[in-house]
């Protein structure tokens, strides 16, 4: 087949870049990850586990 085109070849413009997304609200997932919480359903998940230890083998 001939060349028949003339001058430099097109080259398709790159697709232009996607605007930044918002920051996603923070989830339950990332409320976990903190050690605060982490350390005060540790304290509670304790107490009830003491106390369904005491009604079963203490009472």
């Amino acid at each position: 087949m001939l060349d028949t085109s003339q001058g430099e070849p097109t080259v398709p413009a790159p697709a232009p870049l996607p605007a930044p997304v918002a920051e996603e609200p923070r989830g339950c997932l990332f409320a976990l990850s903190q050690p605060p919480l982490m350390i005060f359903l540790g304290v509670i998940g304790t107490l009830l586990l003491l106390a369904s230890v005491h009604d079963l083998y203490l009472l």
